[in-house]
Formats: structure tokens, sequence, C-alpha cells
């Protein structure tokens, strides 16, 4: 079973970056690599079943796969991982570091709208995670049979999930319940329920 998690992000802006202080110099990118490890890593590997599709407003579109990526140098915690984002996004070499592990990185000129109408061609079931939809527990079985699924990351308060362009594909929204989770959590939780069958 392939996974694609989409998760996109208005508000990451690299121009005043400082490790020192990333949450509020990056537009919460920090937020962003934490989505990414939880889904790329399994155990001590790269999770061969699953990707994430990041869409960044000012940066285009980045495609984190296991098959582009080296498990061996790749940056294992979020701090690490957001510096070598921001050098990759910002194309510089960072003295003390001057290889970066994103090298191989693929991007993609198609935005999130673009994506699913491409994944939707490819047959592949397409869900929205927020708080308010129904219950992811009760469509398991259903989601679990699925070859190929894309579950599209957001919170109740995510323009783009209220958005027409997104209404208009009438995609089903599911909830893990009342309780607010972080969108690495939810990752991380997804991964749990399918993959331990």
């Amino acid at each position: 079973m392939a996974i694609i998690f989409f998760i996109k992000s208005k508000t990451v802006n690299v121009d005043n970056y400082n490790i020192k202080d990333i949450p509020s110099s990056s537009g919460r990118l920090d937020v962003i690599s934490r989505c990414i490890l939880a889904a790329l890593k399994k155990n001590n590997n790269f999770d061969e079943n699953t990707q994430i599709w990041v869409f960044l407003d000012r940066y285009g579109t980045l495609i984190f796969s296991f098959e582009d990526l080296n498990y061996t140098n790749f940056p294992k915690n979020e701090i690490l991982l957001t510096d070598y984002i921001v050098s990759f996004i910002q194309k510089k070499i960072n003295i003390k570091q001057p290889f970066n592990p994103l090298n191989s990185l693929k991007k993609s000129n198609k935005g999130i709208i673009e994506a699913i109408m491409h994944f939707k061609k490819l047959n592949y079931n397409i869900y929205i995670l927020q708080e308010k939809g129904e219950d992811f527990f009760l469509l398991f079985n259903n989601i679990h049979e699925t070859e190929n699924v894309v579950f599209i990351l957001g919170s109740q308060e995510d323009e783009f999930l209220k958005s027409e362009e997104l209404s208009i594909l009438k995609i089903p929204s599911l909830s893990f319940g009342n309780q607010s989770y972080l969108a690495s959590s939810i990752i991380r939780l997804v991964k749990l329920y399918i993959m331990r069958i």
C-alpha cells in the first residue's frame, strides 16, 4: 500500500531565517520538518510505503521520497532537517556543512490542486484529514483495502481546506475525533493504524 501525504503552507518564508529562532524566522518550517520526519521514518530506516509532498506557496513543491534520499546522511531531527531545507530552497552552500543530503530531492511545478487531480487520474483514493469529518475508524477497513491513498493534512483553521477550489472537488474529510492533534501526530496515527495490519 502506498501512502502519500500532502501538506501545504503559505506562511513559510526563509528570507530572514535564523537557526536560533526557527519557528518565527521561517514561518513555522519546523512544523513541516516534523511532518516530513513522521512520514519518512520507520524504526531505523525510511518507510518505503510513504511519501510526503510539501506545497510551499513561495518556493514550489518539494517531494520527499525514500527513493531520492540516503538514510545514512539524512538529517534525523527537525532542526537539522529545517536547516538543510532552507539551504536547498536558497541554493546556498553551508560552509560548515558543504554537502546537502537533500540535493537529490525532487521539485515539482504542480500546485496542490493540480497534484490532487493527477493522483485522482491514477485512481488514488484521496482524503482530507481534519478535526471535522467522518470518523476515520468507521472507514478504516475501506481505506486499508485500497492500494494507494493520498491524505491532505490541515486543521479547522486552515484557509485552504475551507477554500472553494478544494470544496468543488468533493473530497471526503476524515477525523480522529474532537481532540486536536499536531499534523505530525496525525501522520504517525495514520501510519500506525494502516500499516500495522
